[in-house]
């Protein structure tokens, strides 16, 4: 199940959401050096996909409407599958990351996600995947293993920065009830307007949500709250 050297990698998309199949399909099929033979929307799709075309790397959705992503990975390594696995998912437990890892999973991308995003993970795949020959030592081995695991950070909106969005997202995750953007500012220590840059962001990442704040005179103020990564359905 690899490819010859000098050929394209053969990607399977695997998600169930038809919209987002068809944009990992579009993504990964621009980056170069990769070719999609596949789509598949479901784990018996998958199965049956993966029975009659050749695959290398596998961009796996992990909550599938017939059972989860690491449960068709598990079988398909008892089977003798060993394409590679991309994990792209909502999922964010550390124990399904660990338990992905120990099949097989080579790297996360976390919905949802842009195309420079996806294009550096498939770029730093393709060059741990090229590393052929013997290593010369331990350094080389690193080397060639940093290119999989420490992918560039996706880049942020032009003027924020990583430290306070994280600090942000804290905030906002502690908050039982939601935020407003001066609640937030005073927590975090940023201005008013600052922090609704940063929980606009979140929200556009869909990771939060906004709703009106009624109740007080004047206009109401935008109350933002955490969304919590799904535990089933799509992801």
């Amino acid at each position: 199940m690899t490819a010859e050297a000098g050929a394209a990698i053969r990607v399977l998309v695997v998600e169930d959401d038809p919209v987002a199949a068809d944009a990992h399909a579009l993504y990964a099929g621009r980056v170069a050096g990769f070719t999609v033979v596949g789509v598949a929307h479901s784990r018996a799709a998958a199965v049956r996909l993966l029975e009659r075309t050749a695959v290398d790397l596998i961009l796996l959705d992990l909550y599938l409407p017939d059972g989860h992503g690491l449960h068709l990975l598990r079988s398909l390594r008892a089977a003798g599958h060993h394409a590679d696995v991309i994990a792209v998912t909502s999922a964010r437990e550390l124990a399904i990351v660990r338990e992905g890892v120990s099949l097989g999973v080579v790297q996360y991308v976390l919905k949802p996600f842009t195309y420079p995003t996806l294009r550096d993970r498939l770029t730093r795949y393709a060059e741990f995947r090229a590393a052929a020959g013997e290593a010369s030592g331990q350094e080389e081995v690193d080397r060639a293993l940093a290119a999989l695991r420490t992918p560039q950070p996706a880049a942020l909106p032009k003027g924020l920065s990583a430290p306070t969005l994280t600090a942000v997202t804290r905030t906002l995750r502690e908050s039982a009830t939601g935020l407003t953007a001066t609640e937030t500012g005073a927590a975090v220590g940023i201005s008013r307007i600052t922090a609704r840059r940063y929980l606009e962001h979140l929200v556009a990442s869909g990771r939060a949500a906004r709703s009106p704040q009624y109740g007080q005179v004047g206009r109401p103020e935008l109350q933002y709250r955490w969304l919590p990564a799904p535990t089933g359905g799509p992801g």
